[in-house]
This record gives C-alpha cells, structure tokens and sequence, in this order.
C-alpha cells in the first residue's frame, strides 16, 4: 500500500495542474475539432494527433477531474453522481411508469461518463455486433471490431492472489499494450463468496465463464475493471488517451466551454460542410473555432442530437417549433433512444461481521435460464406482439420510423434472444454490510424513446424521453429476471448465507405473486441504468438512420458522429469497452477517409 501511495503521487505531480486539461488553444484553426472530451472523443484526439502535422481541438464542457477522490477512488462508484461533473439531466415524465422524472447521469469532465461509471470493463455477444452488419452498416461485425477492443487494451494480468479470489481470463482475449489499463485491485476481497455464487448459478444450469470478453457471454464470472492497479485507481479515458499526451505540440483543449451550434461554410448545394463550431466559455463570452477538415461529434447519446438540432440537422417540424431554419432535414437524429430498467433484491445475511473488500460478481442468463420450461410460450408471445410494439414506438418516433422497419428491427433482436440465445439479463451481486445484495437490467428491451431540443437556448437541457416500461417484453423479462433472483437466493450454496429476503420482502412481494404484482413493485422502484444509445442510430438512412456506416451524418459532407448515439441496438455488455473499440476504429476510418 505504501508503493501504490508513492506511485499515486508521483502520478499528480507528472500531471500538475498546468497540465490537467487547462492547455488552451493558442489559435483558432485547427484540422479536427473534436466536440466532448469524454470516452471517445479522447481516443479520436489522441490517435489523430499521433500524426504531428495533424492539429485537434477538443471542446470539453467540464473540466479535470484528475485530483477529484470521489472519481479516482477505485471503490468510490455513485459518489461523483449528482455532482459538478455529472451532467445529471432529468426525465421527461415517464408515462409508463407512474410520471417519475428519474435523475440521468452522464460524465461532464475530461474523460465523460468513464469518471463517473461503475468501471465495469464486459464487452459484447458477437452476434450481437454482427447483427450491426445485418441492419446494412458494411464493415461493422464481431471480427472487425475485435482487434479494435485489444489496441484500447492494456490488460493486467491479475495475480496468483487475484485468480484464488476468482478472476480468471483467456489470454487470447485481451491486449497488453494499448493506453486502457484494465483488471483488479489489491483491495479485491479474497474469501468463499465469488465461489460460492459461482457453485450457486451452476447449481441453476448456468456455466462459469472463464472469460466474458471473449464474445460469448453466457456465465457467470469476476469480471475486470477499468483500473490501474499499480496506482489504485480507476482508469478513466483521461488517464488513458488525454493526461500522458498533453505533451503533444499539435493537441489542444478547451475545457469549461460548452459547443452551442456547428458553423455551416455553404449556404446551398447537396451536403452541408462544417467550418467549425460557435461555442461558450465559463465567462459566458462567444468563441468560433475553424475546422479546416472535420467536425466530430462526441459529446454522448443525449447531447450530440441537441448541438445538430441546435445547427439545424434534424426533424423540420421540431426545428420548425423552436425558430431554427432547417440546414439539413434528417428526422432521425434523437430517435432511437434506448436504455435498460435497473432493479434490485436484498437478502439478510447469517455473517456477524461485515463483508469487506471490492468485488465485481455477474451472471448472464439467456431466456431458456430465466424463463426454462415456459421460454417456447414466452417466444411465441413475444414473436406474435412485435407488430404491436412496432405500431406503438412508430407513432411516438416523429415520424421517423415507420412500422416496417421497427418490425424488422424487432425481429432481429427477437432472433438474437430466442434463437441465438444472447444474454437476457447482467445481475450482479455484491454484499451490504452483513447482508447480500444484487442488481439487474434486462439486457434487450423493446421500447425505444427519443431526446429532443426544448429550446433554442443551448443552455436549457433538452427533453429526453427514454420511454421506460413502454412495452410488454421489458416487464415480462424484468419480471421473469426477479423471479429467477429469488430462485437463485433459495438454491444451495448461497442460500446457506441467508436468512430472508428483506428487499422486498415476501410481504410485499408474497412468495408465488402474479406477474401483475412483481410488475406494480418494479415500476416503483426501478432506476435508469445509465446506458443511453441510438439517438443517432448507425443504418442506411433509408431504414431510418442518421449516420452512415463510415458514421458521418447524413445530409453532411464533414461531420462524424462518435459516440454511443452511432449504435443501433444495445449490446450486453457494459458500453465502455465497445465505446473504446468504436472510437479506435473509428479514428482509422477517419485518416482512411482523410487519405
């Protein structure tokens, strides 16, 4: 502890506050300008600088958040939220779900959501990727990703400590010097409960994963994170791709400013070209910045579709309510938002003393494991309800889809969970004091939601409508997920660690309760789960996308979208991982398309 602590320092003093993101732009042209300074749009920056006669320019609405304990602290998840680098936007009311406006977080600081999220480090099914491929996006499958998810990857290799306390890898699946530094903590709790829950899931017919990076997910394992374990501390994007390279002559950053709109270089003519952004600094005074070659767009799922809206990319009849004059009418943009249902359930444990150490526990189940003898019942009538989940996210979609294309959509993620048998559900588990706790999302739901301007003031957050609990697939799987959780909990061996369910306990939620009565509970407890994708949905714009397969948006000659907004379906993994992936990737297809 006394080496990492001397490391640690040594760390803040390479990276003093001169440094910390406060480099300024000494100019205002630049090759690339790169709108967000989170996740992805340091992986752009930093792989387009590697090219010393390429100039970027980041725009960051936050700041550093380096010297910031309640991000680095690698058993410090959920006490950034909520504050000064946590965009923390609200809801629109969630009609499906008793009107709540539920808090959705998003990273405001060098390096996004990565400071702010739970650093769970799980990528994809494969399947799952290919399907991208499927929906018309040439070049976008499993095997081309791959080694994008490897370049990012600096794995390390847990120790003989690390692999008794569970963790456990494929070689094969991982890279080992790419700038992501990725594995487990010293603090890591070395006891019988990974095994335990490891016996437990078997004990159900569900296999223990060796490794959950490998494209398939089914499993249970003690899954990696998104840390440095030398320094004990969570490795954000920032740590990664921005902090070391500030050394470079030809990357900049602008941080405290928040982009209001892209600058248009033509006023005619078939595809708008970007010449730069129009943006406000912290003082409030209005800054241009030329863009000699692309804008790119990596300010996140429920922000990218408000700068274009803003610049006038988007729906005419939306724009058309706010005064914008329409630059390129493209209804897609801010359609297509998707994210998951979280819910819980707590048992009182028979330890007399806490549970101590950091731990990351997670089994995926697919529907035969959730739903066993009544899957081929629950298939069917899935399968038979697609047309009305298709009508029914149609007619809130602002005509952007229509019916035909969502029950195409739907089909193929109906295939992928009963034929290809994808993960349902990640449940996590975790002790709380002297009791055991777990989480879970259903993986795939079928609702879909949008993110729209509300005002043509930047400042005002747009209205964001994930559309939780729309339809009947994502309560029947979150349902049939809490069923199985409490089946679970009763199996051997962990049912020895437990006396009684105390959340929510068999008075509230009676043993053999209906569906009806899990349902009513859920909704009145559940949280966002924080994985925000497809406002800016990766399809041939025919089919009702907005960026094309190399991810630039329709309608535009120079400006690339990289960020979770780009994926058309949700994966089931954690988003990080594929968002580095994605932005590795997409790096390379823009100095392809630059060439």
């Amino acid at each position: 502890m006394r080496l990492q602590a001397f490391l640690f320092l040594l760390s803040l003093s390479a990276c003093s506050a001169s440094t910390l993101g406060n480099r300024s732009p000494s100019a205002r042209t630049y090759d690339y300008i790169v709108v967000g300074g989170g996740t992805t749009g340091l992986v752009v920056a930093n792989r387009l600088t590697e090219n010393a006669n390429v100039s970027v320019l980041i725009i960051e609405a936050g700041s550093s958040a380096f010297n910031n304990p309640q991000v680095y602290g690698t058993g410090a998840y959920g006490q950034a939220l909520g504050t000064a680098v946590d965009w923390d936007f609200k809801a629109a009311p969630q009609k499906y779900a008793g009107n709540g406006q539920p808090s959705l977080h998003a990273g405001k600081a060098i390096g996004g959501t990565s400071t702010i999220n739970g650093m769970s480090y799980t990528r994809a099914q494969d399947v799952q990727v290919d399907a991208w491929g499927q929906l018309g996006n040439t070049g976008w499958n499993w095997a081309t990703l791959f080694p994008y998810y490897l370049k990012s990857e600096g794995y390390e290799v847990p120790t003989a400590a690390m692999q008794s306390a569970g963790a456990s890898y494929i070689s094969a699946d991982h890279g080992f010097s790419g700038p992501l530094k990725n594995g487990y903590t010293y603090e890591m709790a070395n006891d019988s409960l990974p095994h335990v829950f490891n016996s437990t899931v078997q004990n159900l017919g569900v296999p223990f994963n060796q490794d959950v990076n490998g494209g398939k997910m089914r499993g249970y394992m003690v899954y990696p994170r998104t840390v440095d374990t030398a320094l004990d501390v969570r490795e954000d994007a920032g740590r990664a791709y921005y902090f070391p390279y500030t050394s470079r002559t030809n990357l900049y950053m602008q941080v405290n400013t928040t982009v209001t709109k892209i600058m248009w270089a033509n006023s005619s003519g078939s595809n708008a070209i970007a010449s730069g952004v129009q943006a406000v600094g912290a003082s409030g005074a209005v800054q241009t910045y030329q863009a000699n070659k692309e804008v790119v767009l990596a300010a996140g799922t429920l922000k990218t579709p408000q700068i274009l809206e803003l610049s006038g990319v988007g729906n005419p009849s939306i724009l058309s309510q706010h005064n914008i004059p329409t630059k390129v009418a493209l209804a897609a943009v801010g359609e297509n938002l998707q994210d998951q249902i979280n819910n819980g359930l707590t048992y009182s444990g028979t330890a007399t003393t806490a549970y101590t150490g950091q731990r990351g526990y997670a089994v995926y189940p697919n529907v035969t494991d959730i739903f066993s003898n009544s899957t081929a019942s629950v298939a069917s009538s899935v399968k038979s309800a697609i047309p009305s989940h298709a009508s029914a996210v149609a007619a809130q979609s602002n005509n952007a889809s229509t019916v035909a294309e969502l029950k195409a959509l739907f089909n193929l993620q109906y295939n992928l969970l009963f034929q290809s048998q994808v993960p349902v559900a990640e449940v996590i588990f975790y002790p709380s004091g002297t009791s055991l706790a777990s989480q879970y999302w259903g993986l795939l739901p079928f609702a879909r939601g949008n993110v729209h301007i509300s005002s043509s003031d930047p400042t005002i957050q747009p209205t964001i409508n994930p559309n939780y609990w729309m339809l009947g697939w994502d309560s029947e799987a979150q349902v049939g997920i809490a069923k199985w959780i409490r089946k679970l909990f009763a199996t051997a061996p962990v049912s020895s660690l437990v006396t009684k369910e105390s959340y929510p306990g068999t008075s509230t939620v009676p043993a053999g309760a209906s569906d009806s009565q899990w349902a009513t509970w859920l909704k009145s407890q559940y949280r966002p789960n924080y994985h925000y994708i497809g406002t800016m949905a990766m399809k041939p714009q025919a089919s009702g996308g907005a960026v094309s397969d190399r991810l630039v948006v329709y309608g535009t000659s120079n400006v690339r979208v990289v960020d979770a907004s780009i994926w058309p379906t949700q994966l089931c993994g954690h988003l990080t991982s594929t968002l580095y992936a994605i932005a590795e990737r997409a790096a390379d297809l823009i100095k392809q398309d630059d060439a």
